[in-house]
């Protein structure tokens, strides 16, 4: 039998491709052994920050004093359920740990001249301040973070149709209204007055008043 030397022709298109092939992956290689530094590497991504200016949306002038503050941390189970369905089906739950601070102040603004008594002598004065409020949680998004997440398989679908997918702002709403309930148990109103007096006598006493009086109350000498 005689055994024929021709070989199947190629078709037309592999030359080109392979050629293709061979030009990248030499300027591949060449950018990874920096031979041709200029050239870099033709593949690698880049980023850029296209973020536009901030806008400043408002502006006020700072007349409390924030006599304390407090680091707070909770954990959110959020579960939802459907019924009559199965939780591998319809439903999700959620596990996020969130961490957030609160601050403390009194606020200064709305003082009247009524709100401080001075004697004739000028050895003793009294201040009457309104009781000091919280400012509403601040959540530490570097600090805070999901530890499960459980979805259905309707869920999971939805989230493919969905403009914002695995949103969190429902527990983010949760932690910082829990937050927020454990400041005000925490007593952090009543040290932020202790260190307001507290920095009212020191002020005053350097200023050469014998004995100083401050006092809290829903009024607090305002204007009104």
């Amino acid at each position: 039998m005689v055994r024929s030397d021709r070989s199947t022709p190629s078709p037309r298109w592999m030359a080109p491709l392979l050629l293709v092939v061979l030009v990248l992956a030499g300027a591949l290689l060449a950018g990874q052994l920096r031979i041709l530094p200029e050239l870099g590497n033709p593949f690698a991504t880049e980023t850029e920050d296209r973020t536009g200016p901030a806008v400043l949306k408002s502006l006020r002038d700072m007349s409390r004093y924030e006599g304390a503050s407090g680091t707070f941390q909770v954990v959110v189970d959020l579960d939802k359920d459907a019924k009559f369905l199965p939780d591998a089906v319809r439903g999700s739950r959620t596990l996020f740990v969130g961490t957030g601070s609160v601050g403390a102040y009194v606020d200064l603004g709305g003082l009247g001249e009524e709100a401080v008594t001075v004697t004739d002598d000028r050895r003793e004065a009294t201040v009457r301040l309104p009781h000091a409020r919280l400012e509403k949680p601040a959540l530490d998004a570097e600090r805070s973070y999901a530890v499960t997440k459980e979805r259905g398989l309707l869920d999971r679908l939805g989230d493919v149709f969905s403009d914002n997918p695995g949103d969190e702002r429902e527990v983010h709403l949760l932690a910082v209204e829990h937050i927020g309930e454990a400041a005000k148990e925490s007593g952090l109103a009543k040290r932020a007055e202790a260190n307001t007096e507290d920095m009212l006598e020191n002020l005053l006493r350097s200023l050469g008043f014998e004995r100083v009086s401050v006092t809290f109350g829903e009024e607090g000498g305002g204007r009104g």
